[in-house]
């Protein structure tokens, strides 16, 4: 990928778009979303981050609450069946379908959801701690 230039072409398709940065971040939340329903974590991250970075910092957000950001929407994607990770490991911990494991995940995947939407609304929450030690060494 990193040979034929297409992280850079798909990043540079996006931009084009020109979309307003709040968009932006619920097309990427929507896309980490439907990643999850066929990758895992790491995979998704390593594909990923090759286009979304650039678009992310050229749309003004800091790197570093992408990070987080990026994180929540890994672990909302491992709990979306049917290839959830983690609804995998709870069902080899349970015993429980998997169908019964993916229901009673729902009001832990409404509650990331929820995180992400406070997280993109008030970027300092993850930016407040990392500040705060910055100004204080």
């Amino acid at each position: 990928m990193g040979y034929l230039h297409l992280p850079q072409s798909v990043a540079s398709l996006i931009a084009g778009l020109e979309l307003s940065p709040y968009a932006l971040v619920a097309i990427l939340a929507l896309f980490y979303v439907l990643l999850g329903l066929f990758l895992e974590g790491i995979s998704i991250t390593v594909m990923s981050l090759p286009i979304t970075l650039p678009l992310i910092v050229q749309a003004g957000f800091d790197p570093l609450w992408f990070g987080v950001f990026l994180i929540l929407m890994v672990e909302l994607a491992t709990i979306t069946p049917p290839v959830g990770f983690n609804l995998f490991v709870l069902q080899g911990l349970t015993n429980m379908p998997i169908s019964r494991v993916a229901r009673a995940s729902l009001p832990f995947f409404l509650l990331l959801c929820l995180g992400v939407i406070l997280l993109t609304a008030f970027p300092n929450i993850a930016l407040w701690l990392p500040s705060a030690l910055k100004g204080g060494a």
